[in-house]
C-alpha cells in the first residue's frame, strides 16, 4: 500500500456506504463550488450519478456474502434502465420542486438513440442518474434519504 492508505471511518452507523465515499472525497468536493457545481451539465451528473448509484446498489447487496456471479445478477438486475425508471416513479412524491427541475433538465440531456431500450425509459433513468450526481455533489443527507426510499430486493 502507498503512503496514503485509507482507512474506514470508525462508525458504522450509515450502511448506505455513503460514508466511506464522504471520506474518500471529502477534500475533493469541499473544493467544488456551487457556482462550479451549476455550470456542469446534465449530462455531466448523470455521469457521475450513475457511479454513485452503482456504488450504492453493491454495498446494499454486500451482505449477507455471496458468490460474485450472484453479487452481479442482484446488481444488474438493479441499475438497468427500466428499474432507474421505475425508482425514479416511485421517488417522484417525494422530490421538492428544485429536485423536478433537476430530472427534467436530465430527461432533456438524455440523448442519442438507446439499443435495448424504449428512448422514455432511457430518458427517465438518466433522469434519476442526474439527480442523484446533482444531490452527491450538493446535499448528501438528501440524497441519502432519497435512496433509502427506493426497494432495492435483497
Amino acid at each position: 500500500m502507498n503512503s496514503k492508505e485509507h482507512t474506514l471511518p470508525d462508525s458504522q452507523e450509515d450502511s448506505s456506504g455513503n460514508q466511506f465515499l464522504n471520506h474518500i472525497c471529502e477534500e475533493m468536493l469541499t473544493q467544488v463550488s456551487r457556482s462550479e457545481i451549476q455550470q456542469l451539465s446534465p449530462a455531466t451528473l448523470a455521469y457521475l450519478g450513475d457511479a454513485v448509484y452503482e456504488l450504492y446498489v453493491r454495498m446494499h447487496y454486500l451482505l449477507p456474502p455471496k458468490r460474485i456471479d450472484r453479487y452481479h445478477l442482484s446488481v444488474v438486475g438493479q441499475v438497468r434502465a427500466e428499474m432507474q425508471a421505475l425508482h425514479l416513479r416511485s421517488l417522484a412524491p417525494h422530490l421538492t420542486d428544485n429536485e423536478l427541475e433537476i430530472v427534467r433538465r436530465g430527461r432533456n440531456a438524455a440523448t442519442g438513440r438507446p439499443k435495448r431500450v424504449d428512448p422514455d425509459i432511457y430518458q427517465q433513468a438518466t433522469s434519476l442518474e442526474t439527480l442523484i450526481g446533482y444531490l452527491y455533489l450538493t446535499d448528501e443527507a438528501r440524497l441519502t434519504e432519497l435512496l433509502q426510499k427506493l426497494n432495492l430486493e435483497k
